[in-house]
């Protein structure tokens, strides 16, 4: 029979190296964006090195170049999210879990894409603070909720869409720490009373920046230097009923788990979603939530599409998933050791100060069974040894050389 060659799969990358420098060229990029841009184009080519697994035995070679690590590569999480997943494990108390989404309205668009990361850190502040003041209140829960909380900023379309989810204990461990409050089943707290407060705390936090200057307000935003506009545009968001969306929840820890491990490491498109490349117009896949969740191909302009994929760069360093709570960093041997005593959960244990940490080979021999140092012909070990990758150009009498075109020697 005779073998079916399908093509390659397209890729993000591959969209980014054949117009990224063509949409760079055209556009200014910040510092990050432009990294990002160069990232994601090198990732597992010649550009970033690499090596050769060979076999004595049988004489099989295999090369592999290295894989860039960025945070917004769809090829580069799955080590990322496995080891944070583990480390979640061990914090994970055996209760119910809600689904809470905070999204903010779509007049503060502009003013969120220039002040990406203090009016982000702002939508984590006030989104935890809301959750964990009506979680307290005597009149509600009267406990303290664990929260973790994970920054996305993109709808289905790839268009800015920054909102917040957050996954939160169905209970919380009383004032006095003497006993876990369980909520009622499928209620935690009202939604409407929660909207508002997270609405009051966000404008409050954006007025105290407006009144610092602490606001970039240049370009697209620059009207609102006056504060006629700026309180103008304050008195639509306070009128605006703003979105918070409680899903039901989840019944076990273990969907809890499944679920973060979809949302934690999720980039603004995975590569599965892409259609087509051709006649530089790029199709992918797409879920319209207004029309039933139908699945449905977009065809957008190449250098639109890597316009929109740039729009969900994050800032360097900034931290897109966060636990709040009894589920924060410092209460996890005290509040968080106390709520897994008092549910008897001894399944699970806090996570050792200095835990052993598995490298690559040991995750894909869990997730394949597959010993990776192994020859897939004879069974027999591989030897590693690094790519050596040289610098191809003209003759040194024939002028300039050709920088960053390399060849492979693995001899």
């Amino acid at each position: 029979m005779a073998q079916v060659l399908l093509p390659p799969r397209l890729e993000v990358a591959d969209i980014l190296r054949a117009h990224g420098e063509t949409y760079q060229a055209r556009h200014p990029l910040s510092a990050q964006q432009r990294v990002v841009l160069r990232r994601l184009t090198a990732c597992r080519t010649a550009a970033l090195g690499g090596h050769v697994d060979a076999c004595a035995g049988c004489g099989f070679r295999r090369i592999s170049y290295n894989s860039c690590r960025d945070r917004h590569c769809p090829k580069c999480q799955a080590l990322k999210r496995a080891q944070w997943l583990e480390t979640r494990l061990q914090r994970l108390l055996p209760v119910p879990h809600f689904h809470v989404v905070f999204t903010l309205p779509e007049a503060l668009k502009p003013l969120l894409l220039r002040n990406q990361r203090i009016l982000y850190e702002l939508l984590f502040r006030t989104s935890a603070q809301a959750l964990l003041e009506l979680g307290a209140d005597p009149k509600r829960l009267g406990a303290q909720l664990g929260i973790t909380a994970i920054l996305h900023t993109w709808g289905q379309n790839l268009l800015f869409h920054p909102h917040l989810h957050c996954v939160v204990t169905a209970g919380g461990l009383a004032a006095d720490g003497s006993r876990w409050l369980a909520t009622r089943p499928n209620y935690l707290l009202p939604v409407k009373a929660l909207a508002k407060l997270f609405q009051g705390k966000f404008l409050a936090g954006l007025k105290e920046l407006y009144g610092t200057e602490r606001l970039d307000l240049r370009g697209s935003v620059a009207a609102l230097t006056d504060r006629r506009v700026f309180a103008h545009l304050l008195d639509r968001l306070y009128q605006q009923k703003w979105v918070v969306f409680a899903k039901r929840p989840f019944a076990r820890a273990e969907h809890v788990f499944r679920y973060l491990g979809r949302y934690s490491h999720r980039v603004a498109i995975s590569n599965a979603r892409l259609v087509s490349m051709e006649d530089g117009q790029v199709r992918f896949r797409w879920k319209d939530y207004a029309d039933g969740h139908r699945l449905k191909v977009m065809s957008v302009s190449a250098e639109e599409f890597v316009r929109r994929f740039l729009l969900h760069v994050l800032p360097k360093r900034f931290v897109r998933i966060r636990h709040y709570g009894v589920l924060a960093g410092r209460n996890v041997a005290t509040k968080l050791a106390r709520c897994r005593q008092l549910l008897g959960d001894a399944t699970v244990t806090v996570q050792p100060a200095t835990p052993v940490e598995k490298t690559w080979t040991d995750w894909l021999l869990a997730w394949s069974a597959t010993e990776p140092l192994c020859c897939p012909r004879c069974q027999g070990p591989l030897t590693r040894q690094a790519l050596l990758l040289t610098v191809v150009g003209p003759p040194s009498s024939g002028g300039a050389a050709l920088p960053g075109i390399p060849t492979i020697d693995s001899s």
